[in-house]
């Protein structure tokens, strides 16, 4: 029955129910709170939210037996590629997904972020933020994500030693939109 119920929310929420859970004017502070965090690092925050998986994860869990975590995890790291996060000038871009259907949430880091931090401390920062994301306060668990995620891009990647190395044409003026993506 569990695989049922979890078929049946995948397919029934869409977009909509996304946007829903943020609202207007929670799209608008997450999306000043990465222009904010950028400010003072080098790096790239890309937020996204997806109401869904895709039926083919979905498969991949319910028929393939795959790991949900894997299956999640897998499609975070396949939209860091989509949306281009790997493409930032010192390889510092970061994606924090949710996954709305199971209140989700998955960090990928940039090569260069891969170097300096830890994978257990990126397990640790999405363990603190999971259970606001559990209870619902979707607003709330992505701003604790950004507000992590710029400490870390603070401390290895601090605005003013990034000037010097960067040219014309990089930095948040030619990065990833601020705006979270919602799908």
């Amino acid at each position: 029955m569990n695989g049922l119920m979890r078929c049946l929310r995948h397919l029934w929420l869409d977009a909509d129910d996304a946007q829903r859970a943020l609202g207007d004017a929670g799209i608008a502070r997450l999306e000043a709170r990465v222009a904010a965090s950028e400010r003072r690092h080098s790096g790239q925050i890309c937020l996204c939210v997806e109401a869904s998986l895709p039926p083919g994860y979905l498969w991949r869990h319910l028929v393939r037996r795959e790991r949900l975590e894997d299956v999640v995890r897998d499609r975070a790291l396949t939209l860091f590629g989509k949306q281009r996060v790997w493409d930032t000038e010192l390889n510092n871009g970061v994606l924090v997904y949710l996954l709305l259907a199971e209140h989700r949430i998955e960090i990928v880091a940039d090569r260069a972020l891969v170097r300096c931090i830890s994978e257990q401390h990126w397990h640790a920062l999405v363990e603190r933020i999971a259970a606001a994301c559990r209870d619902g306060r979707i607003e709330e668990a992505l701003a604790a994500a950004i507000d992590d995620v710029d400490a870390v891009l603070a401390a290895h990647f601090p605005r003013a030693a990034a000037g010097a190395e960067q040219g014309p044409g990089s930095g948040p003026e030619r990065g990833l939109p601020d705006r979270p993506t919602i799908r």
